[in-house]
């Protein structure tokens, strides 16, 4: 996934570049690199979020979570 944003951040910088003027670039870059990779990387993380969600979830109904305190001495 991360391939894929390097790869867009990349074509996006290079269609900046290729525009006449700095506010044409700032607008190319932040319309068709910026926000585009952000909804990408939003949508394609929402099953890991899920994930680590449902394992807290989980955790903290089996009595689990113990406050990061591994060693047991408080």
């Amino acid at each position: 996934m991360y391939i894929v944003a390097i790869a867009w951040i990349y074509v996006a910088l290079l269609a900046t570049l290729a525009e006449t003027s700095v506010v044409g670039g700032v607008l190319t870059f932040f319309f068709y690199g910026v926000a585009p990779l952000s909804l990408f990387l939003w949508l394609f993380g929402t099953p890991a979020r899920r994930r680590r969600s449902a394992q807290r979830a989980l955790r903290e109904r089996m009595g689990e979570d113990d406050g990061g305190n591994a060693g047991g001495d408080q």
